[in-house]
Order: structure tokens, then sequence, then C-alpha cells
């Protein structure tokens, strides 16, 4: 970049969007009061082991349990057993995990708390099959959806319907104890029974909608998995269910939360904050264009907001792979955000998963400014042919312009900042 102002200023806005959703912060305020029974921890996702260690630290009785998250966001705990499995793509460990919290929540009563930690990433780590199903069944069905452009919401519809655990199911199997979720969203509209796959909120969708999804992007495999849905006999639990009627799942952390977190350091930096949207979905590519648009827009009008501003969004965009290259939605997004602004003199940006891994890779996502199309030129880097590989993270790597911070132990979904000066 340029500047080591503007790059410097993104990065402040992008720690302020993650620290907002902190578990050690966000998880101690929401706690419920201890039962007269026994307390059990268990939880799936990126931020659910930051999420257990919170919990520990501030619980005062006894509790025990088990949570799953990603390899790599492992803390130490001493009374809440922490294992680690693969996402996106779900693994045995996850399969194991998942079985054994089950079986965990088995024989409760009505004394008794559960106390259910739920972030983003949940659906793959808890992987348990429905019934006729295998674990590679699921593993072809996620890497599927993965490529196909799928929103969020449409892949944990159909992940929920090819569950033994998800949709609802886990709270089920919990009654008649009583049931707290705490949940930090990665997902657009902070819809609970989205996030994770809802395994302890009901589910309204059906075996129908997961079945229209798969057909939607032309999936046919694995056969089994379209035979279940087909058959519609094992349905998630319902709206009205008696089993999940006390259950109660509290919103502790959101991709607005975190929004508003950055735009107030904006504003402490005398840079209007604009936030556009915190569930913005749609082709990575294409929401660049629109943020490109709105970019120039400013500097070249002062509409809707005069600069200095900033342009703030959240939300999950999706990728339809077509070529091989590497990279997650993030670095799409910015690379063609850097092609769409051609330079533009005013315009610098950022864009990050707020987990701190975007996709697969190794970085929670880029930084681009008015000078990166120039520098890569001066590389032999064509901005064009890397976006059409879906080669972000190579195009930006080149550059020195990753943004890497490992994992932040939470996720509340992507985090991007235009600023315009």
């Amino acid at each position: 970049m340029n500047t080591g102002g503007e790059r410097d200023l993104l990065m402040s806005l992008f720690r302020a969007a993650v620290e907002a959703a902190d578990p050690m912060q966000i998880v101690p305020p929401h706690l419920p009061a201890p039962p007269r029974g026994r307390t059990l921890v268990i939880g799936a996702g990126k931020a659910s082991a930051q999420m257990a260690r919170a919990v520990e630290l501030n619980w005062p009785g006894p509790l025990e349990g088990l949570v799953v998250t990603r390899y790599g966001y492992k803390v130490p705990t001493e009374r809440i057993e922490i294992v680690e499995a693969a996402h996106p793509v779900p693994d045995r460990a996850g399969l194991d995990a998942a079985t054994r919290i089950l079986q965990l929540v088995r024989g409760l009563t009505a004394d008794d708390l559960v106390l259910c930690l739920i972030s983003g990433g949940g659906s793959s780590l808890l992987p348990l099959p429905a019934s006729g199903l295998t674990l590679a069944d699921k593993q072809l069905v996620n890497r599927t959806l993965l490529r196909s452009g799928a929103t969020i919401s449409e892949m944990n519809c159909v992940r929920k319907h090819l569950s033994a655990i998800k949709g609802g199911r886990l709270g089920a199997a919990c009654a008649p104890a009583r049931v707290v979720t705490l949940l930090i969203s990665d997902v657009p509209g902070d819809d609970p029974s989205v996030i994770a796959s809802g395994p302890t909120v009901p589910d309204p969708t059906t075996c129908a909608d997961a079945l229209a999804i798969l057909q939607k992007y032309s999936i046919s495999e694995p056969a089994a998995a379209l035979e279940h849905l087909r058959r519609g006999q094992d349905e998630t639990p319902k709206p009205g269910d008696p089993r999940l009627v006390g259950a109660e799942a509290i919103l502790i952390g959101t991709p607005q939360a975190s929004l508003e977190a950055a735009a107030e350091l904006a504003q402490a930096a005398a840079v209007t904050p604009l936030i556009l949207g915190d569930a913005i979905e749609g082709e990575a590519r294409d929401v660049a264009l629109v943020h490109a648009a709105i970019a120039r827009q400013v500097a070249a009008h002062g509409q809707p907001a005069r600069a200095p501003c900033v342009l703030l969004s959240g939300g999950e965009t999706t990728v339809t792979i077509r070529g091989k290259g590497r990279g997650g939605r993030n670095a799409e997004f910015l690379l063609a955000l850097t092609i769409a602004l051609e330079g533009h003199p005013r315009v610098h940006a950022i864009a990050c998963d707020t987990d701190g891994i975007d996709g697969t890779e190794d970085n929670a996502g880029a930084i681009a400014g008015p000078d990166s199309l120039q520098r890569a030129a001066a590389l032999e880097l064509r901005a064009k042919d890397f976006l059409a590989d879906n080669d972000g993270y190579t195009f930006f790597s080149r550059l020195g312009d990753l943004v890497v911070t490992g994992p932040t132990l939470t996720n509340v979904n992507d985090f991007r900042a235009i600023l315009i000066r």
C-alpha cells in the first residue's frame, strides 16, 4: 500500500471487530444461574473452545462436559474436554465427538442444566449421519455444496436433514433438562436455527426443502442422501415440539455488534463510518463490484457520505469455484474489488474472516491499496488471470499483502472495510 496510515487504520478496524466477539468478554454476562442438579457443558464451533474456557473461569459451581472445535483452536481447560476435528469437510474425529456428546446428554433430569456453546463451524464439527447414511456420504455432500455457490442457509438446511444431531435433535435428546444455548452468530440474519445448523433449536425447514436445494445446484450424489430426503420419514423437531419448548437460545455475539465496534473506532479517528449491512450475501466478485461502485460514488460526489469515510460490511459471500487456485471468499472479494477500482488513488480496503482463516488457507484475508495493481504488474502478475483461477491467495501473497492472524478463537463471519480518503 502507498502509506502505512491507511493500512494501520484498516487493521485496527478489523481487530476491533474481532475483539467485540471475544468469548472471554461476551460469555460471562450471559451465564445462567447454577441448577440444583448437574451442569453439563457441550458445544461445537470455531469459538466453542474459548467459550468453554470463559465458562470455566466464571462458573461458581461444579461442571463437566465436552465441546468440539476446529483443528488448531484448542485452548487449555480443566473440567470441560476439548476435542479438535476437521472443518469445513468433516472427519472421523468430529463424528466420534458428536456421538459422545449425544451419549452425554442421555438420562438427564429436570434438575439438570445443559449449557450449549454454539458458534460458526459447528455444522462440520458435528457430522453424525442420519440412520442409513455414512460419514463418506456427509463428506461428499459437504464438498459438493462448498463448490456449488450455495448460501450458508442452504447448506445448513441440507446438513440438518442428513444428520442425527443437528436441526434440534441434540436439544430434544437433552429433555427434560433445562437447555440454555449461547450463540455467536456467523450467519446472515443471525437465525439460531441456521447457526451451526441449530442443534438445540426447532427447525422450520423440511426434507423437501433440503432436496430442492440439492436439485437447484444439480447435486445428484450420493444417491443414499437423496433417497433419504425423498423418503422424508426422519424429520427434524419442529417449532412447538414439547421437548424444546423450554429451551433458551441467547445471541451473545453478532456481525452487527462487530461492525458497530469498528464504526466507533473509525469515528474516533475522524473517519465517517457507513455500515452497508451485516448480512450481505452473493457471489464474492459480484458483491465486490457493488462495493467498488459505492466507493467511487463517495470519492466523486461525496455520496452517501463525504470522505474521509469507511464502508463497513459483513455477512457471508459465496464463491462458485471454476479454477484451481487457492483462497477463500475474502481474498476473492478483495481481488475482484481491486480490479474494479483500477488503482483508484483514494481507496484502500481490507477483507478478512473474523475467525482468522479465510476458507481453508492460513490467512484471515488480505489488504489492498491504490498501488496494488501497479505492484502486481511490476511482478508480471495479471490480476484478472488470478481471479479467473480463484487464486486470490497467491495474488496477495506475492504482493506481501495477506493478513495472517492465526485462529482468533471466535467467528462472526466476514469483515470488509473500504476506506476512502
